[in-house]
């Protein structure tokens, strides 16, 4: 196992916090993992990790040795980029993880044109609506909607939705339309625990009017909050983005339009640390482009 390769393989290890683990990113064998930090650490003559029943902890010399070792590993990557150039395509795979509606609806669909351009590039797409471990699964890149909480991340905007209030015409038609943000406190609310949740902010001009929005169907995944408000089961606070193709059909409406909603911001996460790789930075590149292209339902 060459140097590089031996480098990668422990900040794979450290990162991931065990064999096991930086085995199954690499797609190796666990013994393979264990032999290579063992002949790593025999040719520095350093330990490099602690091991326990508790997992395994890096020593000092080994904490030294993974920030100088991750560094170099992103600037051979970095170097590689810039000596392939643009004109010469991107190659290997990329990885990003979606929250699964808006990349069954608003990404995959559109991958082809991306794919076209760079041949030699194979996509893996996780689809997830929680905020996976970026580092931990392996992931160069997320696409990630509303507040990011999470300050070790590097992160850049790349869209936004409009953020409405919607159902069904049958909906509304059994239960009415709600006036004012108070009339909505008289429906039942699909609530998307993974979204805004329960409070819901309305603003006009200058005037605020916040809710505890309440109802019987409470759903972790986007997908579930389309099927309840499909199926006729109460109103929800989306993105425009959940409910396109619904809108511009006309199976799902909007009401309270002269109320205002905050939007929902969409960012490109990258792991601190991390320089984004020329495959990533194509590929949010395209989705800014293509979002910025798609029209508002």
């Amino acid at each position: 196992m060459d140097r590089l390769t031996a480098m990668e393989t422990f900040v794979h290890v450290i990162e991931t916090g065990s064999f096991s683990a930086a085995a199954k990113r690499l797609g190796i064998g666990q013994p393979a993992v264990s032999k290579s930090i063992a002949q790593l650490e025999t040719r520095l003559a350093v330990r490099l990790v602690l091991r326990s029943t508790r997992g395994l902890t890096p020593t000092e010399a080994g904490l030294a040795f993974f920030e100088k070792a991750k560094r170099a590993i992103d600037e051979a990557n970095a170097a590689d980029d810039a000596a392939r150039g643009a004109g010469a395509g991107l190659s290997g795979t990329l990885r990003i993880s979606a929250p699964v509606t808006f990349a069954r609806m608003h990404i995959i669909p559109h991958l082809g044109p991306f794919l076209t351009q760079f041949p030699e590039l194979n996509v893996d797409v996780v689809l997830d609506d929680r905020s996976l471990n970026l580092i931990e699964e392996g992931i160069d890149v997320a696409l990630r909607m509303g507040n990011l909480n999470d300050s070790s991340l590097t992160a850049r905007k790349i869209g936004e939705s409009p953020c409405v209030i919607l159902g069904t015409p049958a909906y509304f038609e059994r239960f009415g339309e709600p006036a004012t943000p108070a009339d909505v406190l008289q429906h039942q609310a699909i609530i998307y625990t993974r979204g805004e949740g329960s409070h819901w902010r309305f603003t006009q001009g200058d005037q605020e009017y916040p809710i505890v929005a309440h109802g019987r169907v409470r759903v972790t995944a986007a997908e579930g909050v389309r099927a309840a408000v499909l199926s006729h089961l109460g109103l929800t606070l989306s993105s425009t983005w959940m409910f396109a193709p619904e809108l511009a059909s006309g199976e799902v409406k909007t009401v309270l339009a002269d109320w205002k909603l905050p939007a929902r911001d969409l960012w490109a996460v990258y792991a601190t640390g991390r320089m984004a790789s020329a495959k990533a930075r194509a590929f949010v590149e395209y989705v800014e482009q293509l979002l910025a292209e798609t029209p508002s339902p």
